[in-house]
């Protein structure tokens, strides 16, 4: 295989494995979405996934120029929005004035990151299927 279509490949793995990230932490975010009490004793923060882009095999050097540039998770941070309150005195963690701190997760926002995700996830898939294929027929051709 060529180093283009190498890189091409390494690119859209890395992209498969930050997709794959997005997609466990929006479902950490749609699961928690009603947790008002962690470790630390507060609720639940949405969590946000930072991508950046992977040069690590960008340069292809026998063609002197760029090639594909792969993603990587920079880092996984806390949404600092406020907490969501409703008002529910009998519950064990209400305020004096009877109002609960609920995460700040939307599960529809959450929904939409997920499919997102999901979309871009399959789409590597087929990048990567489609090179394979290519390089298949490039060797039949090639007997």
């Amino acid at each position: 295989m060529s180093s283009t279509l190498s890189a091409a490949v390494t690119a859209s793995a890395s992209a498969l494995a930050a997709e794959r990230t997005r997609i466990e932490v929006a479902v950490s975010n749609m699961a928690n979405a009603e947790s008002t009490r962690g470790p630390d004793g507060q609720p639940y923060r949405r969590r946000d996934v930072v991508l950046a882009a992977d040069r690590s095999a960008s340069f292809d050097a026998a063609l002197g120029r760029a090639g594909a540039v792969g993603v990587s998770v920079a880092a996984v941070v806390e949404d600092q929005a406020p907490y969501r309150r409703r008002y529910e005195p009998s519950h064990p963690d209400a305020d004096a004035e009877g109002f609960v701190a609920l995460p700040n997760v939307e599960p529809q926002n959450e929904m939409v990151d997920l499919i997102g995700a999901s979309r871009a996830y399959q789409a590597n898939l087929t990048a990567i299927s489609m090179i394979r294929d290519l390089v298949a027929r490039a060797l039949e051709l090639g007997r």
